[in-house]
């Protein structure tokens, strides 16, 4: 019997161990799930006859190794800063590994010893990045095999909550990790190349520079840049594309709103603030305006930001209930970035009937025998309940598939590497369509640089 180690029993791997379970008596597997805590791993694997919970503590080495020296085949979902303890294991064992995770500067320098062990270390095959890199793939391959040249690519994808449980102004709420969604974008300056010209957005006006998206039956969306889309062009051999940009996706209105909390600095990461366990948050709203004897902190602020009082801006700080002075921040020390997500957790963790969606648009332009062309794809998936969510299946789902073919010998190519090439991602994208996850593509009229247009 083969055995595969997961490693990590958090929210996205509910859907990958499924998959392997499901699969594991006529692929003669046994699943085994290593977490800190081996209830959590209980609750996934239940009482099937081919998985087995286990205690895994990453930083007990004898423990981490001797569970990879009796695996065939290694999965991390671990945090991403931790995949390299696991990596380096799977090169002394010799053993192949799978994460969802972005390939770091540690995990490329294995690169050498894991093609000289002849082992498959697939990374980046979960959603974002995953998914997102595989469909883009499969245009761009097309396009090329047809003579095409690129010309443009846009790449969305956000984590968002689903029609039905959409209840609250901001038309969000958190389906992943809180602290990522406030700290987005931070770190630099937006980087992408639009019509030819290298273009920036610093951070404090990246909410405020956003791009529509209409999606067939789902209505309006918008996206605002990630950091940095320039890695791409080597990435995916479009070294010479006019247009590069890669963004996040939100209902219309939530950056324009989002964009209050940083002006105002409340999602500085970067220092503590004083007597947080105690500070009501109203207290906290308050620290970031100017002092008055006589003014409300609703009057300061309003004026702060120039918000008229009939505006949906301001409803929707009203919604989050930022001026009690009741509710506690209750965190010791906290960075303003922690105590403004204490307060949105209030109102934006998902209610047990809650169900989350994923959405990914692509933008493809192209010119072939002369012609400028254009495609946009779109992928739309909703989750079944707080178990089963469309982020855990998107970022599951591709991690399982992927791992089951190394293991069977289909993916062969050795190294450290991420899915962009055809022996990995057609039989990946074809298995995802019987999971519901399918894109559909409009050929559409090409929107991108006209040399007659002056400007850039």
């Amino acid at each position: 019997m083969r055995t595969i180690l997961v490693i990590g029993a958090g929210k996205s791997a509910s859907q990958l161990i499924n998959y392997l379970l499901d699969k594991s008596v006529t692929e003669d597997l046994q699943i085994i799930v290593g977490d800190i805590s081996q209830q959590n791993a209980q609750n996934i694997v239940g009482s099937h006859r081919n998985g087995k919970a286990i205690q895994l503590d990453v930083f007990n080495k004898s423990q981490r190794q001797d569970a990879i020296k009796n695996a065939t085949i290694v999965i991390s979902m671990l945090p991403a800063r931790f995949h390299i303890e696991v990596a380096r294991d799977c090169v002394t064992y010799e053993k192949s590994m799978v994460t969802a995770s972005y390939i770091s500067k540690e995990m490329q320098e294995l690169d050498q010893a894991v093609k000289a062990k002849g082992l498959v270390f697939m990374n980046e095959i979960g959603l974002d990045p995953g998914i997102d890199h595989m469909s883009a793939m499969q245009v761009i391959d097309r396009v090329r095999d047809n003579g095409g040249k690129m010309l443009l690519f846009e790449s969305f994808t956000g984590g968002l909550v689903a029609p039905e449980s959409d209840t609250n102004l901001w038309n969000y709420k958190f389906t992943w990790n809180p602290r990522n969604v406030v700290l987005a974008g931070q770190g630099g300056a937006a980087e992408f190349i639009q019509e030819g010209t290298y273009k920036y957005i610093p951070y404090q006006r990246l909410f405020r520079r956003t791009e529509f998206l209409q999606i067939e039956g789902y209505g309006r969306f918008e996206g605002y840049a990630n950091r940095n889309s320039l890695k791409y062009r080597s990435i995916y051999g479009l070294d010479d594309i006019l247009t590069l940009y890669r963004g996040t996706i939100r209902r219309v209105g939530f950056s324009k709103a989002w964009h209050i909390f940083v002006m105002m600095g409340m999602t500085d990461d970067s220092y503590t603030l004083q007597e947080t366990e105690n500070m009501s948050y109203r207290d906290f709203i308050n620290l970031f305006l100017p002092y008055s004897p006589t003014d409300s902190v609703e009057l300061k602020l309003r004026h702060y930001l120039k918000i008229d009082q009939d505006d949906l801006l301001w409803d929707k700080l009203i919604e989050l209930d930022i001026f009690n002075h009741n509710k506690k921040i209750g965190l010791i020390n906290a960075t303003p970035a922690k105590c403004l997500q204490r307060i949105l957790e209030d109102k934006w963790t998902l209610a047990p009937e809650d169900k989350d969606m994923i959405v990914m648009y692509h933008k493809f332009g192209y010119e072939l025998n002369g012609e400028r062309k254009q495609i946009d794809a779109t992928m739309v998936s909703v989750g079944t309940d707080q178990v089963n969510t469309a982020m855990a299946k998107t970022v599951g789902l591709p991690v399982a598939i992927a791992t089951l073919r190394i293991l069977n010998g289909d993916i062969t190519t050795s190294g450290v590497q991420l899915p962009i090439t055809k022996e990995v991602y057609e039989p990946i994208l074809k298995e995802l369509e019987d999971f519901g996850i399918t894109f559909k593509e409009y050929d559409v009229p090409y929107l991108g640089y006209n040399p007659d247009n002056v400007g850039g």
